[in-house]
């Protein structure tokens, strides 16, 4: 929310001539209507964001009232510049300025465009338009042809003239161009006070479309996308006139009548909006001017006013009534919002990044809320470390005391003891027998006197003394104690215990109280010290163990993983010395059945056999329970096999040999002979065999 910002400038006066001798005075930012050599006028003071004197220029008047409103507009800012004032007063000059002195409207082109070459970050296309209210009839400018256009409103646009025509521009000369063409279509006339006079309203507006260049970064792939739309008016509104001193008639009469009703108009919107009633109906609809100029009048915009006067006396009235809207349209709030179109990824873009930022925020909240509980702790810890430590120095020092000998002690507790009882009133009545104290003269017998003012007019009666004060308490302060008869008299009927005889014996009883906590607690270390001992020493007995178990762990698994990998490795083993076993077999039973070898032969033969099959296989089956099953044990294997076949092969050699020498007679013997050799071998080799499928 803030305030539309309001200023006035006063044109060069165009005469000397003073009937009464008023006249205008500026100081700073404050206009205030002197008599000529006396004090100004209570009720013509006014107060303003800026006020312009005569030797103003088009330049300080822009600077300080528009070029921030410029800004606002290229940043998507609604924003809004008029001229308010009386017809010759300079408002067209304001705005238009001339070829010396450039205007509001020239130089606020200019302006936009030298700020858009330098914002490199954002693309912009730029839309013009200019129009004039003539008659309560709005014509477009730029387009001859486009008379009495119609006002719409939507959502999207906002308030809008239907059928305005649009030019799109690239660069300041273009748009100057187009509003020299414009100015040429506009209407003037020429009048009593003025010879050049405006006779409509004319609006300028620009529509400035904008979206961030695309960077190639992945966070700015919907930035991009979001698109800033914002209308910037400049306006130069018709001067209100009087027909007294403008003459005008005819034409010229009609057009002051339309000029002066949809000012009135304007003036009354001002009051409406200045006096900040939200529930009364301000009148936009009253006038095309200010229906198009809504938004900028307690809406979303930014807006300056410049009110321009005309120093001279006769324009005192007129003057003061342009000073009274300045000063209404100075209480008029706008609230400016960035005007953005935004697509469905920018808006879920930009509300990933609001929630991320709550997110944030959430976490910083909930880690401040986690040390301020740690400080909460923090400081209980620390307040109940100092009052232990209080509590330890309190106890050190009655220890300290204590130490201080057996007199010495008994006199300190009794001066202790007469301290306490001068504060006895402010105690309660079971404080009152607490360990008495002894004056400078103990064996004398002493009575605090009562308090009271006045002694009693009569000594208690008997009944009431025993009621009091038992046997026991009266020996107690003859031996020197301080009583307070105001206490027992206020101490209810009731059994009193006695008071030990001697103070030493209870500070000694607290000194040994003492030391046996002491003695506890070091016996209580010296068992913690001993366990401790104790535990370390059986961790060091138990780390040998350890290690050894942990070992003896890793062969054993060793172990497991040879037992589970044996098998397979042992029907390798087989496999490799079926075939030359299976071959020898096969020779043996050739031998057997044609009966050329003896049946010791063939046991024997089979037997060798055996042996070096079972050789191989032990050896092998060693080398696999070992796990040397490695490359070189692998050629070794190999080694073994074809050295087994050799074996195999020269024990078939022999037996060949040992064919060729047989006698004849061996070839006749009989059949039986050579059916039991057939059996014999038969049986061995199947013997052999079985052997062999056992093993595998």
């Amino acid at each position: 929310m803030e305030k539309i910002c309001v200023a006035i400038r006063v044109r060069p006066s165009t005469s000397e001539d003073s009937v009464n001798g008023s006249f205008w005075k500026i100081e700073e930012n404050r206009i205030s209507l002197y008599k000529t050599h006396g004090s100004p006028l209570s009720s013509s003071f006014y107060a303003f964001d800026h006020i312009f004197d005569e030797s103003s220029t088009n330049a300080s008047v822009y600077n300080l009232l528009t070029e921030d409103i410029i800004q606002a507009a290229l940043d998507g800012f609604n924003g809004t510049a008029f001229a308010y004032g009386q017809t010759s007063s300079g408002k067209t000059f304001t705005m238009n300025g001339s070829e010396t002195d450039p205007g509001v409207i020239p130089r606020a082109v200019k302006d936009v465009f030298s700020k858009i070459e330098r914002m490199s970050d954002r693309e912009f296309l730029i839309r013009v338009s200019y129009m004039e209210i003539y008659n309560e009839e709005i014509n477009d400018l730029l387009a001859v042809e486009n008379q009495k256009l119609q006002i719409h409103e939507n959502l999207e646009r906002g308030v809008f003239v239907a059928g305005l025509r649009e030019e799109i521009v690239n660069n300041a000369e273009q748009v100057l161009n187009l509003i020299n063409a414009g100015e040429v279509n506009r209407h003037f006339g020429e009048t009593n006070m003025n010879v050049r006079s405006s006779r409509s309203h004319t609006i300028f507006r620009m529509v400035i479309e904008s979206k961030g260049k695309d960077s190639g970064s992945s966070d700015d792939s919907s930035i991009k996308d979001i698109v800033r739309v914002s209308v910037l008016n400049l306006v130069d509104l018709a001067g209100s006139e009087r027909i007294a001193k403008t003459g005008a008639d005819g034409v010229r009469l009609k057009e002051g009548k339309s000029i002066n009703k949809s000012l009135m108009i304007l003036g009354n919107v001002i009051n409406k909006l200045s006096d900040g009633s939200k529930q009364s109906h301000i009148p936009y609809r009253d006038s095309k001017l200010t229906r198009i100029l809504q938004p900028a009048l307690g809406g979303n915009a930014k807006t300056s006013i410049i009110c321009t006067v005309a120093p001279e006396e006769i324009h005192i009235e007129e003057t003061k009534g342009t000073l009274h809207f300045a000063s209404r349209a100075k209480h008029i709030t706008n609230c400016a919002q960035v005007n953005e179109i935004l697509t469905d990824a920018a808006l879920l873009k930009r509300q990933q990044l609001e929630i991320e930022e709550l997110r944030k925020k959430l976490q910083f909240e909930l880690e401040r809320g986690k040390l301020e509980m740690e400080l909460e702790e923090e400081r209980k810890s620390r307040d109940q470390w100092i009052r232990e430590n209080q509590m330890k120095i309190e106890s050190s020092s009655s220890i300290a005391l204590s130490d201080c000998g057996t007199n010495d002690c008994e006199g300190c507790s009794r001066h202790r003891f007469s301290e306490e009882c001068s504060g006895s009133n402010s105690t309660s009545q079971e404080d009152i027998f607490k360990s008495p104290g002894i004056k400078k003269a103990p064996s004398a017998f002493v009575v605090k006197r009562s308090k009271y003012k006045t002694l009693p007019d009569c000594s208690p009666p008997p009944h009431a003394i025993n009621n009091v004060a038992d046997e026991d308490m009266w020996l107690k302060m003859n031996n020197g104690y301080v009583a307070d008869l105001d206490s027992l008299q206020a101490t209810p009927a009731r059994k009193f215990q006695s008071f030990p005889s001697d103070t030493t014996h209870g500070c000694k009883s607290e000194i040994e109280k003492y030391e046996q906590k002491v003695q506890d607690l070091r016996r209580q270390l010296e068992l913690a010290n001993a366990k401790i001992n104790e535990l370390e020493r059986k961790n060091s007995d138990e780390a040998p163990l350890s290690k050894q178990l942990m070992g003896e762990r890793a062969e054993h698994q060793q172990e497991t993983r040879i037992i589970q990998v044996f098998p397979l490795r042992s029907s390798e083993s087989v496999e490799n010395f079926k075939e030359s076993f299976e071959e020898v077999l096969s020779e043996m039973q050739r031998f057997a059945s044609g009966g050329k070898l003896s049946t010791a032969k063939v046991l024997s033969t089979m037997s060798d056999i055996g042996a070096q099959l079972f050789a191989a296989l032990e050896a092998n089956f060693a080398a696999d329970r070992d796990d040397e099953r490695s490359s070189t044990g692998n050629y070794a294997l190999i080694d073994e096999q074809k050295a087994f076949r050799e074996r195999m092969h020269n024990i078939i050699t022999s037996l060949e040999l040992s064919d060729s020498s047989k006698t004849e007679w061996q070839e006749r013997s009989s059949l039986c002979s050579c059916e039991h050799k057939n059996f014999v071998a038969i049986n061995v080799t199947q013997q052999l065999k079985l052997s062999l499928a056992f093993v595998r």
